[in-house]
């Protein structure tokens, strides 16, 4: 069964949708709005723009993130509603922006390569450090293993296959710095949720 779509999370993934598709009419828009390293191309405003991005040829990059930021994303913000702070949700998602920005720009100003980084995968994958912080024994499956895995497990394999992958230069399209860089700015702000709200009960 599916959850409800918070409202937060469907601004989120409308924004997301409407850009990939204006990029279709605007294609100058990745050449503006994508991350390029730091140099003649790079923008300020590219350390969030390139997070609403997507690869307009590759139809499942911007669907595999929205389900992601979804399914993961709606359960954090509900969370978070409950406890009367939605709009921690929303400081939460573009610090895994832009943590995702951050460490992907030091990548690629020690390899020198001038990329651009497109993709909403950064902030997704902050949301998945979140749900299995506070949601870890959830059980989740991983097509096409029909096995369920608790999500605290799930997100730590996945850490580890990202900076195996990111070490070894494996899949090198990818920004997989980015994507540790995103779990990185959601567990900073996890703890410096918890850090505000010691003594609460919830």
């Amino acid at each position: 069964m599916f959850p409800p779509l918070q409202p937060i999370t469907r601004t989120l993934i409308l924004i997301n949708v409407a850009v990939f598709l204006l990029e279709w009419v605007l294609p100058g828009l990745i050449q503006w709005c994508a991350l390029w390293p730091l140099g003649p191309l790079f923008h300020p405003w590219q350390l969030i723009t390139y997070a609403f991005l997507h690869e307009p040829n590759q139809l499942m990059h911007i669907v595999f993130n929205m389900f992601a930021l979804y399914m993961f994303g709606g359960a954090l913000e509900l969370y978070w509603r409950e406890r009367g702070a939605a709009s921690f949700y929303v400081l939460y998602y573009f610090a895994s922006v832009l943590a995702a920005a951050g460490t992907e720009l030091l990548v690629l100003t020690q390899s020198k390569v001038v990329e651009p980084v497109i993709g909403a995968s950064g902030g997704v994958f902050g949301v998945l450090l979140g749900f299995a912080w506070f949601f870890p024994r959830s059980k989740l499956i991983v097509l096409p293993i029909p096995v369920p895995v608790s999500a605290w497990l799930l997100v730590t394999i996945y850490g580890a296959i990202e900076l195996w992958l990111g070490v070894t230069g494996r899949q090198d399209s990818v920004a997989h710095f980015a994507h540790l860089g995103g779990m990185l700015g959601g567990a900073i702000m996890i703890l410096i949720w918890r850090s505000s709200n010691r003594g609460r009960t919830y």
